[in-house]
């Protein structure tokens, strides 16, 4: 797509990705969909992680060109530097230090061009004990404690997608501080280096859940709160077909529809929100549920 033809909120931002996996090309697909003309370094000879598919099918290298190079060659990495010098800002997800070995690190670049939003995407962050070590989307939330709350009672933590560490805690956290540093720059005249962890971004995210538990708001154990299958209001169940349906009447007035709707009696099963019912009130509601197909409830 054309500078010329770029529409959006972004349109006349330029970034330049230096390619990688997983929450750095998310970040940098955002921008551009939201019209950053976005230049994305790929390798000469791609990495093949095992999970290689057809580019048509990897939507987040979606509204922007490439250009591949051999960064190990001064004048690849020179070719590079050109392009920040006229960019607002640089996608990077290396394992620490692998930028700066290239010649491309945050120093170098900032000199480049000082107005540059130099942003970088680390599953551990910069420093650390752990910040050399290889790691993905499970092995980082983990740290966070949030994989441990996912699941049911008595049952092990559930792998949920990698939305939660690295599109989320990872990539909407860099693609906001950069966008951050792009406005700070406008006004300052200053660039700055943004430093993103997936640790960092999935533990910001979760704090509400924190904050509850310092508040004696949030069992430890998973499975046994409103909102991680604990309550019987707040979970999935299995129609007479097979297929499941998702229910989340918290408040008591939607509560009371999903029961009158049902042809439940709310004496039936008692207050809903006195944990002592929640057993039952799951049995009459599985047992209700199986009752009809998905399509008919």
């Amino acid at each position: 797509m054309g500078e010329a033809n770029r529409k959006g909120p972004l349109a006349g931002v330029r970034i330049v990705e230096l390619a990688g996996i997983g929450p750095g090309p998310m970040a940098a697909m955002l921008l551009a969909d939201m019209g950053a003309e976005v230049i994305r370094i790929e390798r000469e000879t791609p990495v093949d992680l095992g999970v290689s598919k057809p580019l048509r099918y990897n939507l987040t290298l979606r509204n922007r060109t490439s250009i591949a190079l051999d960064l190990k060659q001064p004048a690849s990495v020179e070719r590079v530097l050109q392009l920040v010098a006229g960019a607002d800002a640089l996608i990077e997800g290396f394992r620490p230090g692998v930028t700066e070995r290239l010649g491309l690190g945050p120093d170098v670049c900032l000199a480049r061009n000082p107005r540059l939003a130099y942003g970088r995407i680390t599953g551990w962050g910069q420093e650390g004990p752990l910040a050399q070590v290889a790691g993905h989307d499970i092995n980082y939330i983990s740290l966070t404690g949030t994989l441990d709350a996912i699941g049911r009672q008595g049952q092990p933590p559930s792998v949920p997608l990698a939305l939660l560490g690295d599109m989320s805690g990872g990539a909407l956290y860099l693609a906001m501080g950069v966008l951050a540093a792009i406005l700070e720059a406008r006004g300052s005249g200053k660039g700055q280096v943004v430093d993103a962890a997936v640790v960092d971004g999935t533990a910001s995210m979760a704090m509400t859940f924190f904050g509850l538990a310092a508040a004696g708001k949030w069992q430890p154990e998973r499975g046994t709160n409103i909102l991680d299958s604990g309550a019987p209001f707040y979970d999935v169940y299995a129609c007479a077909d097979g297929k499941w349906i998702s229910i989340g009447p918290i408040e008591a007035r939607f509560h009371a529809e999903l029961l009158e709707r049902m042809g439940i009696p709310a004496d039936a099963i008692g207050p809903q929100m006195d944990t002592a019912n929640w057993p039952h009130t799951r049995e009459v509601l599985a047992a209700a549920f199986r009752t009809r197909t998905r399509a008919a409830w």
